[in-house]
């Protein structure tokens, strides 16, 4: 029988009938015990596993798992500097048009010449482009490459050919029928097309580069676009920017997106109260400390930190962070000085860093007094990362299970990204099996109060540090579990650079329609002011009775209520403007913005598709 925490607390004070648990009548419980009767099951079938075939714990289980953070499908170091020059002169003659990049129709022209069965191609092309960009970088191609070789020798095409028992080192290129004749025909001229780490080439930058810094009124044809990302920009610069302009949408909602924003790399953040391991577990997945890490029992973050790939190992103060077009963190100069000088980003070389950037934070406060000692907005911080961030991570330790006023703010501003959260309760090798299930219970409790959702929240249990698990406490039951449990939450990770371009293409559709909701409230209380006598009363009526509008506006446009600003915030932020001076509905700019959700990006995602398909 599952007995409610709230029910066993108050049934010493309260009589049989009274003794109901206060979660049943918000039907949070259901919620709860969903979660604790899932984590019982799994150790249940964890301790009968043990029990009846103990020799399926294999022994090299027993030491603590390796971190291995590999992305790439092939990293180019696996390919020998002969077949890296070959392949070189392969890419310069398939990529038609120099800009390092190798769209759909160059791949079906250069493929063709290797005979392959078009199925064979299709899969060819998906692992290749396992991050559905659209092209293949130098990169992306060599592991093409190397997958028609094997496929020529007829061998079958699986997704982990890092971890296949071909020596792709010495695996020599594929036959290309007719590819050494029309090399010679047309020899191109050499280029420095040295490969990054991350596979795209440094031949020449994207024409996209250049359209953020061109005139608005220039129009960017449609063969200029060679990625979905491309074609993103496209669309943002011709047909959404404008609406967000004459809206004042970047005063209210989210800064005007640069360059820099759609081709940053996968984010992400992780949150918690001081000393729960946040700064020690990006440690673990590098292997390495990064510039600037300060581990230690005490609240030793006291900064935002990015933590990102760069030549060489440096920390770079937020104030010069903020103005590098190059980076996507312009967007924080509207926080102020006094949060600048407590960011800065961390560079260093590093493979998982290639792909991902990781985010670390302060130490959530608990105390009212030192959270109104912040001389910045920390919720606003937060809120505006978690916009950018792929990934959101919530660590608990089994002894910081209460959630302060300010986590709770902090979880609340969290809101529209809820999947993008997952919670870790880290250290959780310091009790033992027993007590662990008890602060299992006691933080789903806790969480059951601050997150308002009825959806089940993806829970990671386990010891995210380069210590052995101490198994005298946990026991070799719960050493499998939190091994299991360290896997998902890997496997996690590696999937985002993978969902990056969709991830992104969800973003930007977010935005449009935040974008569209926006217009219609600004035109519609600009459309309630009068035209001559009375403007201040009128404003201030309408400012004070906000909701009401909102509800108006939803009336006549027929939009989801789920989908308008949060009303405090919005109140707070027109209070300072003048009503009169907004701009009236443009209808043509609204229907731009639905024809380019309805027509444009599903067109685009038809064009960028598996050639193959």
């Amino acid at each position: 029988m599952m007995i409610c925490p709230a029910a066993s607390t108050e049934r010493r004070d309260r009589p049989p009938h009274e003794a109901r648990c206060k979660c049943q009548e918000n039907g949070k419980h259901k919620q709860i015990g969903d979660f604790l009767f899932f984590f019982f099951f799994e150790i249940a079938s964890l301790l009968l596993l043990s029990s009846s075939r103990p020799d399926l714990i294999s022994n090299s289980r027993r030491n603590k798992v390796a971190v291995s953070m590999e992305i790439s499908p092939v990293p180019i170091s696996t390919c020998s500097k002969e077949n890296q020059q070959i392949y070189q002169e392969w890419f310069d003659y398939a990529d038609s048009d120099g800009d390092g990049r190798i769209t759909g129709s160059d791949a079906t022209k250069f493929f063709a010449m290797s005979n392959l069965p078009r199925p064979d191609l299709k899969q060819v092309w998906a692992i290749a482009d396992s991050k559905r960009q659209g092209f293949l970088g130098f990169g992306e191609f060599i592991t093409a490459m190397q997958l028609v070789s094997l496929a020529q020798a007829g061998q079958s095409i699986t997704q982990d050919l890092s971890s296949s028992e071909v020596d792709l080192v010495n695996l020599g290129p594929p036959k290309m029928t007719g590819l050494d004749s029309l090399l010679a025909k047309k020899r191109p001229s050499p280029r420095t097309n040295e490969s990054d780490s991350n596979g795209s080439s440094h031949s020449q930058p994207s024409p996209a580069s250049g359209w953020f810094s061109s005139k608005p009124s220039k129009k960017i044809s449609l063969s200029s676009v060679t990625s979905i990302v491309d074609g993103l920009k496209r669309l943002y610069i011709q047909k959404l920017k404008p609406l967000e302009v004459t809206y004042r949408f970047n005063d209210f909602v989210s800064p005007l997106l640069t360059n820099s924003d759609f081709d940053a790399k996968p984010m992400v953040m992780l949150l918690g109260q001081y000393s729960t391991g946040k700064t020690t577990f990006i440690k673990h997945l590098l292997q390495s400390s990064y510039p600037g890490a300060h581990i230690g029992p005490e609240p030793t973050t006291d900064r935002f930190v990015v933590v990102m790939s760069g030549p060489d190992e440096r920390s770079i103060p937020g104030n010069t962070v903020a103005v590098q077009a190059d980076m996507p963190y312009s967007g924080l100069t509207t926080f102020g000085t006094a949060f600048l000088s407590k960011f800065e980003c961390s560079q260093m070389p590093h493979p998982l860093l290639e792909h991902i950037t990781f985010v670390d934070t302060p130490g959530v406060l608990s105390g009212e007094k030192q959270r109104t000692q912040r001389a910045y907005d920390f919720t606003g911080v937060t809120s505006w990362f978690a916009a950018k961030c792929d990934l959101i991570l919530l660590l608990f330790d089994p002894h910081k299970l209460d959630v302060s006023d300010e986590f709770k703010r902090v979880i609340s501003s969290l809101r529209g990204h809820d999947d993008k959260i997952r919670v870790v309760l880290n250290k959780a090798d310091q009790v033992d099996t027993q007590q662990l299930m008890r602060v299992y219970g006691a933080l789903m409790w806790s969480l059951g109060k601050v997150i308002n959702t009825p959806e089940v929240m993806r829970v990671y249990i386990g010891s995210f540090n380069d210590k052995p698990v101490n198994e005298a406490a946990t026991g070799p039951i719960g050493k499998e579990l939190f091994e299991k449990e360290q896997e998902d939450l890997l496997s996690d990770l590696k999937d985002i650079p993978k969902k990056a371009c969709d991830r992104r293409i969800n973003e930007f559709v977010k935005r449009a329609r935040a974008a569209k909701i926006h217009a219609y409230i600004i035109s519609h209380l600009k459309k309630e002011m009068p035209a001559m006598m009375g403007k201040a009363k009128t404003q201030q009526r309408l400012i004070d009775n906000l909701e009401d509008e909102f509800a108006k506006v939803q009336r006549e446009f027929h939009l989801p209520p789920g989908d308008f600003p949060n009303v405090e915030h919005f109140r707070e932020r027109l209070s300072g403007y003048n009503l009169d001076k907004f701009e009236k509905l443009k209808p043509k700019m609204i229907q731009a913005v639905d024809d380019m959700l309805g027509y444009d990006i599903p067109d685009l995602l038809k064009h960028f598709r598996n050639p193959y398909d």
